[in-house]
C-alpha cells in the first residue's frame, strides 16, 4: 500500500484525525515524528514516512523487532546533517551523494588506526611535495645549467627543468586539493629530491639562501595556518572523553605553535639592517654577454649586454689548433654550433682541435632560435632574429674590441688545451699577447691561476682575480684585487672582511631578482648574470627591513594569532559546558525516534477527543 498526503505547514500542525482517516488507519494510533522522517506504528505494521512537500508512507509488514535497530541506523545515516564532512567527501573523493558510514561513540576518536595511519602518510606526502616544489622553484636561477647538463647526457635539447617544475606544481596542487594519488606523489617527491640532491647538492644552499628572503613571510603564513587549525582542534578537544588523548593532541599543537613563535629569534637575513647601511648597487657583468637576448658568446650577445646596461663582460676562451684564441664555453662545438652538419664526423672532437679557418665555417646562432633555451626568442624583433641567425664563432680579439670600444670590464675563463695540442704549453702567453694588443690591461680581470706570478710580472696593470677563497694574507701576497665566487658561498661577514683589505667580491651566476637582492644586501661589489636587461631595472632591494620593523612584524603576528587561538578555545569550552559534551550526538540520535510498542495498553485507548499519553512503552532492540 502506498498513499500520498499533500500538506501545508509544519508537522506539528498536521490534522491528526484527518491523517488517520486518509490512511484508513484505526483510531487511536500512535505517531512519532522527527524533523526529517516520520514513523507510524499501526497495529503490527510499521510505516516509514519521508517528510517533504508530500509524505509517502510505506507499510513494512511482519517486521522483525531485531531489525528495528538496522532500520533506525539507516535512517540516521541517511538524514544525518554533516555539511563539512559531505563537502570534504565531495572535494577529496568526488563522492557528492550521501553514503553510509560507521558511527563513532561519543567522545571516541572518529577514525580507525588504519585511517589515522593513512592521514599521517597524507600529511607526510603533502609536506614532501611542498618541500620539493619550493626547492625546485627556488632553483630557477640555475635551470639553464640543468638543461645543458641533460643535453650533454641525452644528446638532444629539451627544457626538462620547466617540465619538472610543472609536474611538481601539478602533483602538489593535486595532493593539496584532492588528497588522492598519495603513493604516486610521495614516490615522485622522494625520488626527484634524492636524485637532484645527489647530482645537484649545491641547490640546497640556494634553498637556504631563499629563506633569508622568504622566511618572514613563511612565518606569517605558518602562524596563520595554526590559528585556522585551532577551530577544529578546539572543537574536537572538548569532546574527547580521555585525558591522555587530550593532553597528547593539545601538547603536540602547542609545541608546534610555540616553535613557530620562536623561529624569528634564530632567523638571519642581510636584508634586515639599520637604515642607511645599504651599500651601492652591484655592478652587472654579462655572463657570456646577454644569453637571454642573443646566442651566448657571440658579438651580438656582448653588444646586447652593453645596450642593457652591463658594466662588464664575461666569456670563455679556448685556443684553436693553429693558435687563435676564440670564444667557446664547452669542450666540444656540438651544443652551440652546427658542427654536426658541417663536420659530421668530428661532432664530439675537442673544440681546440679545429683550426680557425674551420671554425669560421660554423654557424653559432641558429641553435639559439631553434632551441630557445630561455624562452625569450618570441620577444625578439624580426631584425634581431635575422642577426642572431647569422652569428659566427668570434675570436678573443673581436670580443676585446667590443669591450674596449664601450669601456667595459672583461672577465674570462681560459681553458687549457688537451694533451698534444701545439699550444699546450704556451696558451697563456698567446692569450696575454692578444689581450695586450687589443685592450687596456686595467680593464681586464685576469682569472687564470696558472703562471699568475709570471703574468703579473709581464703586465702588472691586470686586475688579478681569484676563483677560490683564501686567507687575507695569501690574497694580499698574491696581489689579488677581486674574488670571483659562486653565489652559494655568499656571506655578508666574509664580503665585509675582504672589503676591509680592498678586495672586491663578484658573485656568479645571479639571474633572479631575489638573489640579486641578497647579493646587494650582503655587500657584493658585482655579480655575473644572464639577465642584465632585467637586473639593471631594479633600483631597490625587493626585501629590506630595519630590525625594529621586523620585530614589530613578528611580535604582532604572534600576539594576534595567540589572541585568536585563546578566544577560539574559550568559545568552544563555553559551548561544551552550556550544551553538554555530547549534545550534538544526542541531537543526531533524536532525529529518529524509538518505535512505540505494537500493543497499546487498554488504559491508553480513548475516544477521539481523549488526549494521548506521552508515557509510552518502547520496544527493546535486540
Amino acid at each position: 500500500m502506498s498513499r500520498r498526503i499533500y500538506w501545508c505547514g509544519s508537522q506539528g500542525s498536521w490534522p491528526f484525525s484527518s491523517l488517520l482517516s486518509v490512511l484508513s488507519l484505526p483510531y487511536p494510533t500512535v505517531l512519532f515524528f522527527s524533523p526529517h522522517s516520520l514513523s507510524l506504528t499501526v497495529s503490527h505494521s510499521l510505516y516509514l514516512c519521508d517528510a517533504g512537500p508530500w509524505v509517502e508512507c510505506l507499510p513494512v509488514t511482519r517486521l522483525k523487532l531485531g531489525k528495528l535497530k538496522v532500520v533506525r541506523r539507516q535512517l540516521l545515516q541517511r538524514y544525518e546533517h554533516q555539511p563539512f564532512v559531505s563537502c570534504l567527501a565531495g572535494l577529496y573523493g568526488c563522492q557528492w551523494r550521501r553514503y553510509q558510514r560507521a558511527r563513532s561513540q561519543p567522545g571516541e576518536c572518529c577514525c580507525s588506526k588504519v585511517e589515522c595511519g593513512s592521514f599521517g602518510l597524507l600529511i607526510l606526502t603533502f609536506f614532501l611535495s611542498f618541500l620539493f616544489l619550493y626547492f625546485w622553484s627556488e632553483a630557477q636561477n640555475d635551470y639553464i645549467d640543468f638543461d645543458w647538463f641533460n643535453f650533454g647526457t641525452l644528446g638532444f635539447w629539451f627544457p626538462w627543468s620547466l617540465v619538472l617544475l610543472v609536474v611538481a606544481a601539478a602533483l602538489f596542487t593535486y595532493i593539496a586539493l584532492l588528497l588522492t594519488g598519495i603513493v604516486v606523489t610521495l614516490a615522485f617527491s622522494v625520488t626527484a629530491t634524492a636524485i637532484l640532491s645527489d647530482l645537484w647538492s649545491k641547490e640546497w644552499k640556494t634553498l637556504l639562501l631563499s629563506l633569508q628572503v622568504t622566511a618572514p613571510f613563511l612565518h606569517v603564513a605558518a602562524v596563520s595556518l595554526m590559528a585556522i587549525l585551532s577551530w577544529p582542534l578546539a572543537l574536537h578537544f572538548f569532546r574527547m572523553n580521555k585525558k591522555v588523548r587530550q593532553v597528547a593532541v593539545l601538547g603536540l599543537y602547542l609545541s608546534v605553535l610555540f616553535s613557530l613563535y620562536l623561529v624569528p629569534l634564530g632567523m638571519y637575513s642581510p636584508c634586515i639592517k639599520e637604515a642607511g647601511m645599504l651599500g651601492p648597487t652591484p655592478t652587472l657583468i654579462g655572463h657570456r654577454g646577454a644569453p637571454m637576448l642573443a646566442p651566448e658568446n657571440t658579438l651580438m650577445s656582448f653588444e646586447k649586454a652593453v645596450e642593457a646596461g652591463g658594466e662588464g663582460l664575461e666569456t670563455d676562451v679556448t685556443i684553436s689548433y693553429d693558435g687563435v684564441p676564440f670564444l667557446m664555453h664547452d669542450s666540444t662545438l656540438r651544443r652551440t654550433t652546427n658542427v654536426a652538419e658541417v663536420f659530421p664526423n668530428r661532432t664530439h672532437l675537442d673544440a681546440s682541435l679545429f683550426t680557425w679557418a674551420e671554425l669560421q665555417q660554423l654557424n653559432a646562432g641558429d641553435w639559439f632560435l631553434s632551441r630557445d633555451p630561455f624562452g625569450t626568442v618570441s620577444s625578439l624583433t624580426e631584425l634581431d632574429r635575422l642577426q642572431a641567425q647569422n652569428q659566427s664563432v668570434p675570436s678573443l680579439a673581436q670580443f676585446l674590441e667590443v669591450a674596449a670600444r664601450s669601456g667595459r670590464l672583461v672577465l674570462f675563463d681560459l681553458r687549457r688545451p688537451p694533451y698534444g695540442h701545439p699550444y699546450g704549453d704556451s696558451y697563456i702567453n698567446t692569450t696575454l699577447q692578444v689581450v695586450q694588443a687589443h685592450i687596456n690591461s686595467s680593464q681586464v680581470l685576469w682569472l687564470p691561476s696558472e703562471d699568475r706570478e709570471l703574468v703579473q710580472a709581464v703586465d702588472p696593470e691586470l686586475q688579478q682575480t681569484s676563483g677560490e677563497k683564501a686567507s687575507l694574507q695569501e690574497l694580499t701576497d698574491g696581489h689579488i684585487t677581486r674574488l670571483n665566487l659562486h653565489y652559494s658561498t655568499m656571506s655578508q661577514q666574509q664580503i665585509w672582511k675582504y672589503q676591509s683589505v680592498n678586495i672586491s667580491t663578484n658573485l656568479y651566476v645571479i639571474s633572479q631578482p631575489w638573489l640579486y637582492t641578497l647579493a646587494w644586501c650582503a655587500g657584493a661589489q658585482s655579480v655575473t648574470t644572464n639577465s642584465v636587461h632585467v637586473l639593471s631595472n631594479i633600483n631597490k632591494p625587493l626585501f629590506l627591513m630595519t630590525p625594529e620593523e621586523y620585530s614589530l612584524m613578528w611580535i604582532l603576528t604572534d600576539a594576534v594569532s595567540a589572541f585568536l587561538i585563546i578566544a577560539i578555545f574559550i568559545f568552544h569550552c563555553r559551548q561544551t559546558h552550556e550544551n553538554g559534551p555530547y549534545s550534538k550526538f544526542r541531537t543526531e540520535l533524536s532525529d529518529v525516534w524509538s518505535v512505540s510498542s505494537v500493543n497499546i495498553r487498554p488504559d491508553l485507548r480513548s475516544t477521539p477527543s481523549s488526549p494521548i499519553s506521552p508515557h509510552l512503552p518502547t520496544i527493546t532492540e535486540e
